[in-house]
């Protein structure tokens, strides 16, 4: 499948994807870390929606749209940054695209747009982390836990202040990268398995 992980430049989905020789390609307004330039478009997502991809996977900011960051929303409402990041999360929902999950933290979407299809964990991947992460999905079956640990730590949530500090809370666990590549990297979702629409 042609598969465009958005807003990704740690490229660890990405990289799932390539694994199991599908055609992936990370894209972020920033240079990747993952190691493979060769496989990352450094542009603006929403020019690429323009293209046909198989599956779109999406991980746009969470910054004004989390409500970690609640006791700032009068202030990102009032300057428009707030408006600015629904209406860039809208763009990956609405994509013209059979197949899209789209990734954020607990916010404003699930009453803005609607309700997430799944709330995962990293612990419910094998990271001993606690980050409630939504899952809109289009097309795709909900995640299934592949390896379940008893780890509870907020480490993520409680990383000091540094300049990478935003890029280091917001990449995705390598345990979910993998299963988000071996569950929806078929071409049809394993049979029995409930789809949204």
């Amino acid at each position: 499948m042609k598969v465009l992980v958005a807003c990704e430049e740690s490229q660890e989905v990405c990289k799932a994807f390539r694994a199991l020789g599908h055609e992936a390609y990370s894209c972020d307004i920033e240079p990747c870390s993952g190691g493979h330039p060769e496989w990352h478009l450094q542009c603006d997502a929403l020019e690429l929606l323009k293209m046909q991809w198989d599956m779109i996977l999406a991980f746009p900011p969470c910054t004004d749209l989390a409500v970690s960051g609640a006791r700032y929303f009068a202030e990102k409402r009032a300057d428009g940054r707030q408006q600015k990041s629904i209406e860039f999360f809208m763009q990956f929902a609405t994509a013209d695209c059979p197949k899209i999950a789209i990734e954020n933290s607990v916010g404003i979407m699930s009453t803005v747009w609607r309700k997430p299809d799944q709330i995962i964990q990293p612990w419910q991947y094998g990271h001993g982390e606690t980050k409630a992460t939504c899952l809109w999905l289009k097309g795709l079956p909900k995640l299934e836990p592949t390896n379940i640990v008893k780890g509870r730590e907020q480490r993520v949530w409680r990383m000091p202040p540094c300049k990478d500090r935003a890029r280091l809370r917001s990449r995705t666990f390598r345990g979910i990268a993998l299963a988000m590549a071996e569950q929806w990297g078929g071409i049809c979702p394993p049979e029995g398995k409930e789809v949204a629409e």
